[in-house]
């Protein structure tokens, strides 16, 4: 296992972040998350840590600077900036090409919150540079336009208690195109945070995205 502190440019700023590579990694996952979490978040890290013993590597990054986060946190005005977003996640993910190329890995994404919109958004510009993604208590909705522009395989992942977030996923689920699920966890909230229901939703996305980026 190789674990790196990396730093990822973009548009005028520098976004940091955790890569980790099993040997024999058998692709490579990025994480975008919403406004209010990062990648030290302790769901995010056990999320990845089970992706990482299905054999696959991970990028934790913030999709915002620590200054933009403070001033997101004051005034709100990028959390639903779901352009913004996915043109960082698209920069991010242009970095990560390089050493998933150099390693043969296959990329997918994994999203929460406005963070799944930008992945989904991210996806359907980048077309089969995206092999799958995984939306966990995410926005999908908020891709808007871009559903039916995803070719990757999609998993949506919601919770059986969070009543309006469900109905939102079911609207995007119906826009979509490429192959898809949409898999609801009984007696999840929208965090997951009841007992064994994170787990469940990740060993859901660590099937999903294990199975198709081998397939990639």
């Amino acid at each position: 296992m190789t674990n790196n502190e990396v730093s990822i440019p973009v548009a005028g700023a520098a976004l940091g972040g955790e890569l980790s590579l099993p040997a024999g990694a058998r692709g490579l996952v990025l994480f975008a998350h919403g406004s209010g979490s990062s990648r030290h978040s302790p769901r995010n890290q056990y999320v990845a840590g089970v992706l990482r013993e299905a054999g696959l590597g991970t990028l934790l990054f913030d999709l915002l600077t620590a200054e933009e986060e403070q001033a997101e946190a004051r005034t709100r005005h990028l959390r639903f900036d779901i352009p913004f977003l996915a043109q960082r996640l698209v920069a991010a993910t242009r970095w990560a090409q390089t050493e998933a190329a150099r390693e043969g890995l296959s990329l997918g994404y994994i999203g929460s919150s406005t963070g799944a919109a930008a992945a989904l958004v991210a996806a359907a510009g980048l077309g089969e540079m995206i092999s799958s993604v995984v939306s966990r208590g995410g926005r999908p909705d908020l891709a808007g336009e871009a559903l039916p522009g995803v070719t990757a395989p999609t998993l949506l992942i919601v919770g059986g208690d969070d009543g309006q977030v469900i109905s939102l996923n079911q609207e995007a689920f119906g826009a979509l195109r490429c192959e898809k699920e949409l898999r609801i966890i009984p007696g999840a909230s929208h965090l997951f945070e009841e007992p064994g229901t994170l787990e469940e939703a990740a060993r859901m996305a660590s099937k999903w995205l294990a199975g198709h980026l081998t397939e990639s």
